[in-house]
């Protein structure tokens, strides 16, 4: 294949067909009827129907059922895995891993999300944690490695969680 350059650039495929211009009559390809058919509502001027319409048939968004809500209350949490936390401080001398920390290491997308730490993969370094939640494993894990789960703004995680 020869080199790009401006002498031989063109236009990819199909980039360049103009629009469709019905009502040219019999040489355009688009005789006669101006691809609308032969008698019928669409075929008519003026006609336009309503998004969905099915022909009277009853509309697939009045067929599906309502059900469920979107909770407004609901917090979300954003989740991060001891695995990854372990991968992430692996070459670092970290011991302790404040809220600020997680945007730092790339595990949360800002300062203000909110943390629950998982207890996926294995802790083998003592490490204060500081998280919004922990699961119970985590907890379990944290405290067998000779570290500590550190709830922010709620109660402190008793010692013998075991």
């Amino acid at each position: 294949m020869a080199p790009r350059n401006l002498s031989n650039l063109r236009a990819p495929r199909k980039a360049n067909t103009g629009r469709k211009r019905v009502g040219r009559g019999m040489g355009s390809g688009m005789g006669k009827t101006s691809t609308r058919g032969h008698k019928g509502q669409g075929s008519r001027s003026g006609s336009h129907l309503m998004r969905g319409f099915e022909g009277g048939q009853m509309p697939l968004h009045r067929r599906l059922p309502k059900r469920g809500f979107t909770n407004i209350f609901r917090t979300e949490y954003t989740v991060v895995n001891l695995d990854r936390l372990v991968q992430q401080i692996a070459d670092n001398a970290i011991t302790e891993i404040g809220i600020d920390d997680y945007k730092k290491l790339g595990l949360a997308s800002s300062k203000k999300a909110l943390i629950k730490v998982l207890g996926s993969g294995k802790l083998t370094k003592a490490l204060t944690i500081h998280a919004h939640k922990f699961s119970k494993s985590a907890i379990t894990k944290i405290q067998d490695a000779g570290g500590k789960a550190v709830i922010l703004g709620g109660p402190a995680v008793p010692e013998a969680a075991k």
